[in-house]
């Protein structure tokens, strides 16, 4: 019988040939095995943990605050110590995982252009501001493993053809068949480079200060297990592959989505997993929903996915009044099996993007969308389109701002519909991931945009934690209601257990104003009916339409109002919702 190294190893020796069938390697694969071992710090029984199939790692509690290391900033203090005292001042019952941006030292795209992987940012703090926040949560990190910045050491090396990196990036000719690549940028795909070894046209896959690495070359997979392991010494617990869908590429192929990227993907689970039984990837895929979806694999791939239809498609039925696509949309997703989840998120330091609501919302409502965003105050980011001509990637925008109004113009129901989309993302099945700027009601930030000239600049708003504080500790601004209500919502999701991750869901027909699904515990014990209207107007819903039990009580957990059989309906305002369950959460 196999031991558990012999074991684990026949495993990695499976991902490798997979990986590199098409590839002549300079050492045997039973080579790279053992190094990504040492690497890993797993290569004997006493050092490795042995993770168990299909077992859920997180619960209803998990709630994941998305921030940049400066989001909030202090004189005379590095914004990571600010960070950690705003998330104890003001996130201590609510928040229990945080998701920093890349905090590392970078050159352009606020961060995910990394200069040096295994430093913090001088201008954030260092590692022990790192840890110390990873002590009293638990800490999400970005490893952006697509490119790094072309002022990096390794790009540095590869012009000067000697050292480490020299051999890290991917280069092709402009001859070759690029036709079919499939972009997220406007921009020329190759960047023409002068090295030591003459000119070569390098890949970029989103700009030319972001150079893509070559993974068919076993040491950038070695280099990027190294950083993960040094990530998880600092007490770093989820990692976000940024971008992994460009991650390998073929000539003549649209390099994106290959089936060397999902096994990448598969042996970093693999690595972590025997490193740390409860380390978790989430891929941040953000193409077609049927395309992101298979970044689960069977169960063994990545643990979490990117929920990317879900912002499109929730803004468009708030400002249309129409739940018609979310809710088909939500009764065609497939359940996650355990071991997985869905990561919803509404709002985030990119924008909203739109390639996954593609084949979900026509091209004239995508338009309209676009539109309505506009005259929000947001602004629009371009890719290339399979004509050669530009196509509407993503909708730059704060998300307070977007929920301002409808497609017929701004309202009185901003709060309330904004209110309105938290409490269905809090009740959805999957972990929440809730963007800073969310939680603190925080407007499009013009004058950034206009400094950077980068559209996504309007939503990367940094708050001075004083002029913060006194917003927060006035209970009249919106800051302050918003950030009171969010936590209301999340106080309450995070006592309901059929609110887990991977508890039953079953979407209700309510009609198009009344958006509505039923969440089941595991252990059956608990039923939560939630129902949302989604419109301007009011609207009426009858018990009888969402068949709750007679002989069970229930009670609206948002407001602990009992619901009455003998009232028969519920009328509900504008964008009013209602978590109706038969018990109190614990």
């Amino acid at each position: 019988m196999l031991s558990i190294v012999e074991q684990l190893k026949e495993r990695v020796n499976h991902h490798l040939s997979v990986i590199y069938a098409d590839i002549t390697l300079a050492d045997p694969i039973e080579d790279i095995v053992e190094q990504l071992l040492v690497t890993m710090n797993i290569e004997q029984s006493d050092k490795l943990q042995v993770p168990l199939r299909h077992h859920n790692n997180w619960d209803q509690k998990d709630i994941v605050l998305i921030t940049y290391g400066d989001s909030i900033e202090q004189k005379n203090l590095h914004p990571l110590k600010t960070l950690k005292y705003f998330l104890s001042q003001y996130c201590q019952d609510t928040i229990n995982s945080v998701h920093i941006l890349p905090f590392f030292p970078y050159s352009s795209d606020d961060g995910f252009s990394v200069i040096d992987y295994s430093s913090v940012n001088e201008a954030l703090g260092n590692w022990d501001d790192i840890k110390a926040i990873s002590t009293d949560f638990r800490l999400m990190s970005d490893v952006v493993i697509n490119h790094c910045s072309a002022r990096s050491a390794w790009f540095n090396n590869f012009i000067k053809g000697e050292g480490p990196g020299s051999d890290f990036f991917f280069t092709a000719s402009p001859l070759d068949d690029l036709s079919q690549v499939v972009r997220p940028r406007t921009s020329d795909l190759l960047r023409l480079t002068e090295t030591a070894e003459g000119e070569k046209y390098v890949w970029c896959t989103f700009s030319h200060d972001q150079v893509d690495f070559d993974f068919r070359n076993p040491k950038v997979l070695l280099a990027f297990v190294s950083i993960m392991r040094q990530y998880l010494d600092a007490g770093i617990r989820i990692f976000r592959l940024d971008a992994v869908a460009f991650l390998w590429k073929k000539l003549g192929s649209p390099s994106i989505n290959l089936e060397e990227t999902h096994e990448v993907v598969r042996l970093l689970r693999t690595l972590i997993e025997h490193a740390v039984a409860d380390a978790v990837i989430i891929t941040e895929t953000n193409i077609p929903n049927r395309q992101n979806l298979t970044y689960f694999g069977n169960a063994n791939e990545a643990h979490g996915i990117y929920n990317f239809s879900l912002p499109p498609l929730l803004v468009n039925t708030l400002v249309t009044g129409n739940c018609r696509h979310l809710k088909a949309w939500l009764g065609s997703m497939p359940p996650a099996q355990n071991g997985t989840f869905f990561f919803n998120f509404i709002a985030s330091h990119d924008g909203i993007g739109l390639r996954p609501a593609e084949g979900l919302l026509s091209d004239d409502e995508l338009s309209s969308l676009v539109t309505t965003m506009q005259n929000f105050g947001g602004r629009i980011s371009w890719r290339m389109a399979e004509n050669g001509g530009q196509k509407a990637y993503e909708i730059n925008i704060a998300l307070f701002d977007a929920l301002q109004g409808t497609t017929k113009g701004q309202d009185k129901w901003g709060l309330e519909r904004f209110i309105c989309a938290h409490s269905i993302m809090f009740a959805l099945e999957g972990i929440p991931g809730l963007y800073i700027h969310s939680l603190l009601g925080t407007n499009n930030d013009y004058d950034k945009l206009k400094n950077t000239s980068q559209n996504r600049s309007i939503n990367r708003h940094k708050w001075d934690y004083d002029a913060l504080k006194e917003a927060l500790d006035s209970p009249y601004s919106q800051h302050s209601k918003v950030l009171k209500r969010m936590s209301h919502l999340i106080s309450v999701r995070k006592k309901q257990s059929a609110f887990h991750p991977n508890a039953v869901q079953f979407t209700l027909q309510l009609g198009e104003q009344i958006f509505g699904f039923w969440r089941q515990s595991i252990d059956r014990r608990q039923s939560i009916f939630c129902v949302f209207n989604i419109s301007d107007q009011e609207q009426t819903v009858r018990l009888s339409d969402i068949n709750l039990i007679g002989t069970d009580n229930w009670i609206d957990l948002l407001t602990d109002q009992a619901i009455r059989h003998e009232d028969l309906e519920i009328v509900l305002s504008p964008y009013r919702s209602v978590w109706i369950s038969n018990r109190a959460g614990q």
